[in-house]
């Protein structure tokens, strides 16, 4: 029997807030099989983010357990291949776009001449040769965390977690991070967890989608999205196949969002500051 790349059981996490605990991650579970994109929509402060950050070992459960590659991960013991992409680009700006992408190889001990063919070769994935001496201060926000994606990529992850790396971009520049990524999964075959508030990114990306209910979460859809890869990102949304299987999804994703306003304007409670 072949183990899921990533198993998560049973998870709950609770965070204080103020004089009061509150269940943040109800009871989760779903896995993860080796190479398949997989994206966490939910309402906001279901804890999609936290559920990234268990599975990074950033945090510790308060109950359940995940499993990368059938080893317990544990608090502070980042699992072997992982890598991590964050809502904001982790840029360093003192640095060039050469070195910033260099640093996971140096550190591991790479001859100079292996880090230079990586960089290149990287670098000419997303289209940005030529910009190997700029500084992050010279490159758009789209750029930016396109070095961010190879920084983490020089290190030849097996697995991304992305937490809405997207989410700060326009329309424009989206959709072609959305192409590159894409291109890089069918290449590289990661396994990639994506948690993102945008349905239409989910669809066009990935092969599975989880919807989260509300604080105290828990999966209430896991709904396999069969449009064939590869994909055109600039009219997956026109096809027929986009429309339904976004109206699948949207139909329980929207009623969690309904019953998400109506318990908060009752005055039931909203999550802890910060979580999504």
């Amino acid at each position: 029997m072949v183990l899921p790349m990533i198993e998560v059981r049973a998870l709950g996490k609770v965070f204080q807030a103020e004089t009061r605990e509150v269940w943040a991650i109800g009871d989760v579970s779903f896995s993860v099989g080796k190479g398949e994109f997989v994206s966490i929509v939910g309402p906001s402060g279901c804890g999609k983010s936290t559920i990234l950050n268990i599975v990074a070992s950033f945090l510790a459960p308060t109950v359940g357990e995940v499993r990368v590659n059938g080893d317990l991960v544990r608090e502070g013991t980042i699992p072997k291949g992982l890598g991590y992409i964050f809502q904001k680009d982790t840029v360093l700006p003192w640095y060039t776009v050469r070195k910033n992408i260099s640093l996971g190889p140096w550190y591991r001990g790479a001859s100079s001449d292996s880090v230079d063919r990586k960089v290149s070769s990287l670098l000419s994935m997303v289209g940005l040769q030529g910009c190997e001496e700029m500084y992050p201060h010279h490159l758009s926000g789209g750029m930016r965390q396109r070095v961010a994606l190879l920084m983490t990529l020089a290190c030849d992850p097996t697995i991304l977690l992305l937490d809405e790396p997207f989410g700060a971009l326009d329309t424009h520049t989206k959709l072609l991070l959305h192409k590159q990524l894409l291109e890089i999964w069918e290449r590289l075959g990661q396994t990639i967890i994506l948690v993102t508030h945008d349905l239409a990114e989910a669809i066009t990306l990935s092969e599975r989608v989880l919807v989260l209910s509300a604080p105290p979460s828990r999966v209430i859809l896991d709904y396999r999205v069969d449009i064939p890869h590869p994909r055109d990102v600039f009219s997956i949304r026109e096809s027929p196949e986009f429309t339904e299987h976004f109206q699948r999804v949207w139909h329980v994703l929207g009623e969690e969002f309904r019953h998400t306003d109506i318990a908060v304007s009752a005055g039931e409670g909203s999550p802890p500051h910060g979580e999504s």
